[in-house]
């Protein structure tokens, strides 16, 4: 009996420090706001821990996190290129934690016309040197402001538009003529 009295006391002693850790641990909570050329806009959290994607929502809904450190990524919705902006957080127990991001973008529209009509073709977006997506003849798109390379495409021609600058709240049209 004395013996298993003092196994208990042993177990007691070892277990108590790691209980103690367990419950300074907690929980916090994460928010987070997106906003796009100074205006709150739509967007998406992903909060990753060691690489991994442990939680994700939409801003404008909290999220509850074990306490420690992460890194929060912010993601704009609506726009062609995927912008997206990464920055580490530590979420504190019984602490509410708030993540922004700002995202300046502006639109693009390319107009492809044949014989002085308008006509269907695509347009190829490109930003340095990768493809980001395609419109088509007068659609207009958001983009992260920055230099574009845009390729106009009309039954096997081509026109190529280098260094198209979108800027913050900017509006470019583009128009390719075709004979």
């Amino acid at each position: 009996m004395r013996r298993s009295l003092q196994s208990w006391g042993l177990l007691l002693w070892l277990v108590t420090p790691a209980m103690g850790a367990l419950a300074e641990d907690g929980t916090g909570k994460l928010s987070c706001e997106i906003r796009e050329n100074g205006q709150t806009a739509s967007g998406v959290i992903s909060v990753q821990r060691e690489g991994k994607e442990v939680a994700a929502t939409t801003c404008g809904k909290e999220l509850s996190l074990k306490a420690g450190s992460y890194t929060a990524t912010l993601r704009l919705d609506g726009a062609l290129d995927g912008p997206e902006q990464s920055q580490p957080l530590t979420i504190r127990r019984d602490a509410t934690a708030l993540v922004k991001a700002e995202f300046a973008t502006g639109t693009l529209e390319v107009r492809i016309v044949s014989q002085g009509r308008r006509a269907a073709g695509l347009a190829m977006i490109r930003r340095a040197g990768k493809e980001i997506g395609a419109l088509g003849s007068g659609v207009t798109a958001h983009l992260s402001a920055g230099s574009y390379e845009v390729v106009a495409r009309y039954r096997g021609q081509e026109k190529v538009f280098a260094d198209v600058k979108i800027s913050g709240g900017g509006h470019v049209s583009l128009d390719a003529a075709f004979d």
